[in-house]
Order: structure tokens, then sequence, then C-alpha cells
């Protein structure tokens, strides 16, 4: 078989799975089913390892898949199934592109620096904290990519098209779709992010998986172990210097005729390159003496390519004005809230109420996830459960959880509320921080509470009805009780289940007159009692 095409396969399976992760994060019509959402992340990595740990009795076969084809193949992980590795790729030969003469060179490994971030990353995870994993995971970090960024793309054309189409009388193909506004904070930090993987694979092709990313670490230490390798044989090489042109990994000296096993990522370009057949994949030969070659005058020539260079300090330079960006957006945010909320408060005439602030202590889990301590643990933020939320109540936070849970998402009922009978985002979450339930399961599961402030309700404000809250509540946990000639909400608290109709339909601004707070540990809610229909027929008397 001519060793070229692994080269070709790998770019098959690598569009493969970067299409179907992309079709999943940014499915706005709900066309993919939750067995189809699990079975399309199953091979991500750290989901699998999360699913593993936090799941007693399983190993996601997903784990295995993974581990055993490092230690046989090497990282074809990175190179044809991790999402971000492959945007990377396709940066990388947008670069070539448009960079005629951009050329790859062998560079010394930035081995303090990554495993310094494994370290870090293994010690706050060892001490209760998750964050920085939520953040440099490139599966999570791609969702969050996908999810923010692609998908309000994909609609607003999609939006185009509905629009477009109407003007003919045509409605059955595109209907209009709306987004729910993401937090500027959320948006800034994960364009950020996106934006500094983009400018390091544009000037240095895998320069962050071999840097920055924690799997990359893991899986570069254990591709160096791995059965089968690329060899530069040194009977037919020539040091001509082109597989290590092409080498986006920057892995191949040309000089020594040696391949950095922890920094290749398989993508097989160096073979597909070598015009001796040199660049061999074969079982390693660690080991074995190799006969010594005498350098050659084309040595010496190995053109030493000049272009954009991303040295150390420019990337920590690049990262911490990122990271100023992103707290200079957080300030903006507050302002922005701070005047809508001016505004709003001048504005509404229609009612008195919406002056006492709501006084929420918690943020609320989704339901499946048991407290926010288990779910600030194991959750890494890669807005699966956002995208597949059909009401769009799921949202990722910034710092509603605090610190710990950055970027996971939360319950804003501002933005939704709770389907009673929906259970998607426990089917669909990969790391099991959201643990399915059945829909009988999901009536009784208690994520917070509803608390109603009557200084804000228009019923107390301004004596007219309403009764927003109760008509949606699908427990009746609020209900109306009679005051003077109106009726106003009363909370039943144990049959409440947090679900936030009550809180999104509730009319008053800027502060709700009801409002959920949090569970820390959920809880499990009384059934409410029904009245069973009364009849005057007797038994076998037919109604009509």
């Amino acid at each position: 078989m001519k060793l070229s095409i692994l080269k070709k396969i790998r770019v098959v399976l690598a569009l493969f799975f970067f299409l179907l992760l992309s079709a999943v994060f940014i499915d706005f019509r709900g066309t993919f089913g939750e067995t189809f959402y699990q079975w399309a992340v199953s091979l991500q990595f750290v989901p699998a390892l999360m699913k593993t740990i936090t799941v007693a009795g399983v190993v996601a076969w997903g784990l295995i898949a993974v581990l055993a084809l490092t230690l046989l193949f090497g990282r074809v992980y990175c190179s044809a199934i991790c999402p971000l590795g492959i945007m990377q790729d396709v940066v990388s030969w947008f670069s070539r592109k448009v960079k005629k003469k951009h050329r790859y060179k062998f560079r010394k490994a930035w081995t303090i620096t990554r495993y310094s971030i494994l370290g870090v990353l293994l010690l706050v995870v060892l001490f209760g904290g998750i964050t920085l994993l939520t953040v440099l995971d490139p599966y999570s970090l791609f969702g969050r990519i996908a999810s923010y960024l692609f998908k309000p793309i994909v609609v607003w054309l999609n939006n185009l098209g509905a629009a477009a189409l109407s003007s003919a009388d045509v409605y059955s193909i595109l209907y209009q779709y709306d987004l729910a506004p993401v937090q500027l904070t959320v948006l800034g930090t994960t364009l950020l992010f996106f934006i500094l993987v983009i400018v390091m694979s544009f000037n240095r092709g895998r320069l962050y998986c071999n840097s920055v990313c924690p799997v990359g670490t893991v899986l570069g230490f254990l591709s160096k172990y791995s059965l089968f390798k690329i060899e530069l044989d040194h009977d037919t090489c020539t040091k001509c210097g082109k597989c290590m042109r092409v080498c986006k990994a920057e892995c191949i000296s040309i000089k020594t005729q040696t391949i950095d096993y922890s920094r290749c990522v398989a993508c097989y370009n160096c073979i597909d390159t070598c015009p001796e057949d040199a660049a061999v994949y074969r079982i390693s030969r660690k080991g074995r003496k190799e006969k010594p070659v005498e350098l050659k005058p084309v040595d010496m020539m190995v053109a030493q390519p000049k272009g954009p260079q991303m040295s150390k300090r420019s990337f920590l330079f690049t990262a911490g004005a990122g990271m100023a960006a992103v707290a200079g957006l957080a300030s903006v945010e507050k302002v922005q809230a701070a005047a809508v909320a001016q505004k709003d408060s001048t504005t509404v005439h229609t009612s008195n109420g919406g002056k006492i602030p709501e006084n929420k202590q918690f943020a609320v889990s989704p339901p499946g996830s048991e407290s926010i301590e288990r779910f600030n643990d194991i959750c890494t933020g890669c807005s699966l459960c956002v995208s597949a939320c059909p009401s769009k109540v799921l949202q990722p936070s910034f710092l509603e959880y605090g610190l710990a849970g950055m970027l996971q998402p939360h319950m804003d009922f501002q933005a939704g509320l709770c389907n009673f009978d929906c259970t998607t985002c426990g089917e669909v979450c990969p790391t099991g921080a959201i643990k399915p339930l059945t829909v009988e399961q999901k009536h009784v599961t208690q994520i917070g509470k509803a608390h109603f402030i009557k200084a804000n309700c228009i019923v107390e404000t301004d004596g007219t009805d309403c009764g927003a809250c109760s008509e949606h509540c699908p427990t009746k946990a609020v209900h109306m009780v009679p005051y003077g000639d109106l009726v106003i909400p009363e909370v039943t608290e144990d049959i409440c289940v947090g679900c936030g109709a009550c809180e999104h339909a509730c009319p008053v601004t800027p502060h709700k007159a009801i409002y959920v707070d949090g569970n820390p540990e959920h809880l499990e809610a009384k059934k409410p009692e029904t009245e069973k229909a009364k009849s005057d027929l007797k038994e076998d008397e037919f109604p009509f």
C-alpha cells in the first residue's frame, strides 16, 4: 500500500468529524435526536474521561478507544477527531494559500510551558476546581466557538433566506429563528480564545496543541511509546528538508533526522511530501542501532523560512491583552445593564411595581445535576446542552456560580422556562454532569423555589388583574387567592419544582414580582394534589 494514502484517510476522517460536530452544535432546528448527540461526541477525550470518573462502574468506550488509538498510532485523535485541532489545520491550509512562501521549520518544544500548564490544571482539579479545564479543553472550547460564534452566522443566513422566500410566498422550507442573547463576557472570552487559536495556527500550525492544550500534552506523552511511528530512513533520506517544511507541528529535525513524537500529530504530510520515500510509517525501531550518516553539503543549505513568528513573549502578551479585553467587556456589560435597568425603571409606566430587587442567593443548575457543587465539579462547559435546549432557558454563565462554575450553563429565566416534560439536557450531556431523568423523575425534581414579592406585583401596585405566573405554573404551586375584589399569587413551595415559568411570564420590570432562587442541592418536590372530576352519572349510565 502506498503510504501517501494515510494522509487521504486522515483528511476524510477529519472532515467527517469536523462537519459532524459542527452540525451538532449549530443545529438550531432540532434536526438531530438525543441519541445522535451522544454518538457524535462519544470519541471526545475529556467528556469520556469525566464520564468514566464520575459515573460509578462505567468506563466510557470512547476513552478506551482514544487511548488505544494513541498507543497504537500516535496522536491520531489530534489530527482526525479533535474538532479544534482540525479547525487549526483548516486555518494552516489557508495560511499556506495566502502566504506562498510560508514554510515551517524545526523549533524547540515548549516543554516547560506545556507541562506547567498541565501540572497547574491537575492541581486545581485536585483541589476541587475545574475552571482551567473548562477553559482549555479543546472539545469544550470548540463547542463554545461553534455555539456562540458560528451558530449566530448560520442563523443570520437562515433568516435572510427565510425573508427572501417569504417574499415569494414560500414558507415551508425556512423559517425565522431568534437566538437568545449571550452575555458579553462569555462572548468575549470565547472570542478571545478563538482569535488566539487562529493567530497561533495561522503562523505556527499546531502551536496551541503543543504548548497550551492539556489533552495534547497527555496524548503527546503517550505517543512517545506508540507502536507505529513515522521515521526517517537514514539510508534514503537526502536531508532535502521538504518534510520539515510541511510539518505543522514543527517537530522534524532534519539535521539529526529525528522526530519529536510528543509533538507529532500524525498528519502524515511528511510522508506525502518526501520525494525519496524516506519518511516511512512502521513499527517503532527504537533501540535499534542506526547507521551513522555523514552530513552532506545540502544539509547546510536547508532554507530557514522567514515569516511571522510567535515567540513565547508575544504569546503571553497576546493572552494578557485578551484577558484585559474580557475584563473590559465585563465592565461594559455592567454599565449597559445599569443603563437598561435605569431606562426600564423610567419607561415602565404601566406598573408602579418592580422596584424591589429579587433576592437570589443561588443560581439554578439544570435538573439532573443534583447539586451546584457536583455540577461545578464535573461540567466542562461545552455548551452542547445549551445548543440542544428547545426553550433556550439554558445559557452559559460567567460568574453566576462564581469562578468555579465559569462558562457552565445555568437556568436563565429571562431567556426562557424549563419545559415540564423536557429531559433533553440530561440526554445529551457527554460528561455526566447532568444525569438523564425520566419524565416522572423530572416532574418531582425541585431545582429551586419560587418566591413572591407582593410589593412588586401589579395587583398590589396598580390594582389590576394579572395572574400570568399562575397560568403558566405546571404544578399550580403558584395559585391565585382572593385579595379584596381581585386575586393575587400565592406560592406553595413544597410542590414547586423551580421551572421558572412564573418568573418568565411575570410582566413586571425591572425587577420581577416572582422569581426562582436555586436550591444548592436539588430536592424532591411533593406531587400536586389533583381533584377528581365530580359526576352525577350512575355506573353503566351512558353520558348522552
